[in-house]
Parts: structure tokens; C-alpha cells; sequence
């Protein structure tokens, strides 16, 4: 069974159509990719699936359950979370507390800091340890987020949205501002979270990562989908050539 399915959504804002009938789903441990030109309506797709607008008209449903029409909060705790393309953190916290306080945001500002295994499990799966060369363990990384380069916010992030346990991560733009090396690092984290389970959909521009990293890709254009399929089949289609890269190919 699809653990998300998309079902005949549409979304306008006044005389624009973001989404139009948009029908799509993703398996368990399955990265899929959501590409388009800007504009397409990648960004109001994620937002229908989180809760942060409403559709005019069609379904969603997570592990066969229908959740079009819940809340933010209620969806979240059904398993799905979302890092979105710009870091959001709190500057004055360190990392490691921006990372417990997604995991326990009740207990965290009324106790003192005592690592937690969920939580240090979170920042060793993204790389924000660092290890003691006198005493051989992982420290979580007590710097404030703002001293991190940009793939250091992106690993953040990821931490920050695992720490909640989701069983669905919705990656907003993750290459977005980072180098080569970075984006190389940061494919190889995302790849390991699939590996231990986690079910991904992916929107980026960098076709590079994307191609190399996904199962699957769904193409949207004007908020329609043209093409679905594996990265080869999506790359010699010619209507996505045409509509995502005016004819130039992948």
C-alpha cells in the first residue's frame, strides 16, 4: 500500500490555478522527486500535504487514512514532517538544542541539558557529532547554528525533522545554496536515510542531485503533471524537455 497518495487535487488562487488535478503517490522507502519549472506549483503541493492550505477539491491520504482537511499539528503527528528551503532554527539555542527541542518541545526549556539517545541518535544519523579524541564518544556540536556553513544548516534541518520520527520527510529545495561538495554530501545523507527507512519526496532545481538520487520523478507544469517515471524515462521525455529546459535536455 502507497504510504501517501494524492488523488485528484486542485488548488486556485483567484483566476490562477496552482495545482490542476494532480494525482500522484509515493511507496514506502521511496525517494520521489517533485520537478517543474518556478511556478509550477511544487511549493502549494507541500503545503496541501501539510495542512497549510486546503484544496478546492480532491483527497490526500497517509497510510490509507484520509487527512485532507487536518490541521498542521494533527498531521505531524501522524507522521509526516517537512525542512523546508530557508533553515529555521532559534539563533540563540546551540545545535544540539535546536534539535531537542523538535524532538521534545515540552521539556526543554524547563530542564537542564542532559542528552537524550533520540536526540544524539538524530544528530549522529545527519553528521553533527563530533567526537572526543580523549574520551572516544559522540558530542553533539554545542555551537550556535549561525557559526554552521550551509550544508551544516541543511544536516540542522534534517535533524531537526528525523528527531520527530516522521515516517514521511517532505525535503523543500535541500541543495539550495550549497557547493558541489556540499550537495554531494547532502545526497549521500538523504540516500542513507531511505536506506534505514525513511520514505522521502524531494523538490529541487539541482537536476543533477535529483536525478542521480530519486526512484521515481513526477514533472509539474502550470500545476499539471506531464510526465511521471524513473529518472532515465523523465529525462528523454520531450514534452519535460521542452517545458523544464526550453528543449536542452538533462
Amino acid at each position: 500500500m502507497a504510504l501517501l497518495r494524492v488523488e485528484n487535487l486542485r488548488k486556485s488562487f483567484g483566476g490562477l490555478m496552482a495545482v490542476k488535478d494532480l494525482s500522484f503517490h509515493v511507496e514506502p522507502q521511496e525517494i520521489l522527486g517533485l520537478i517543474g519549472p518556478n511556478g509550477a506549483g511544487k511549493s502549494t503541493v507541500f503545503n496541501l500535504i501539510m495542512g497549510i492550505l486546503k484544496p478546492d477539491r480532491g483527497q490526500i491520504f497517509f497510510k490509507g487514512q484520509e487527512i485532507t482537511h487536518w490541521p498542521t499539528y494533527k498531521i505531524v503527528n501522524a507522521g509526516i514532517a517537512r525542512v523546508f528551503q530557508i533553515a529555521q532554527y532559534f539563533p540563540r539555542k546551540t545545535v544540539y538544542e535546536n534539535v531537542e527541542i523538535s524532538a521534545i518541545p515540552n521539556e526543554i526549556f524547563t530542564r537542564a541539558i542532559d542528552p537524550t539517545p533520540k536526540t544524539l541518535q538524530s544528530c549522529e544519523r545527519t553528521g553533527l557529532c563530533e567526537h572526543s579524541s580523549d574520551e572516544n564518544r559522540c558530542i553533539c556540536r554545542q555551537e550556535l547554528p549561525g557559526m554552521l556553513p550551509q550544508g551544516g544548516l541543511r544536516r540542522l534541518e534534517l535533524a531537526r525533522a528525523i528527531g520527530t520520527d516522521p515516517e514521511l520527510l517532505l525535503l523543500d529545495e535541500p541543495f539550495a545554496g550549497l557547493s558541489h561538495a556540499e550537495v554531494d554530501e547532502i545526497s549521500h545523507l538523504i540516500a542513507s536515510l531511505r536506506d534505514e527507512g525513511q520514505t522521502i519526496i524531494l523538490v529541487d532545481h539541482n537536476m543533477r542531485g535529483v536525478m542521480r538520487l530519486v526512484d521515481r520523478i513526477v514533472v509539474l507544469c502550470f500545476g499539471e503533471k506531464i510526465a511521471e517515471g524513473t529518472p532515465e524515462e523523465v529525462a528523454r521525455n520531450p514534452q519535460v524537455q521542452e517545458a523544464y529546459l526550453a528543449g536542452g535536455g538533462f
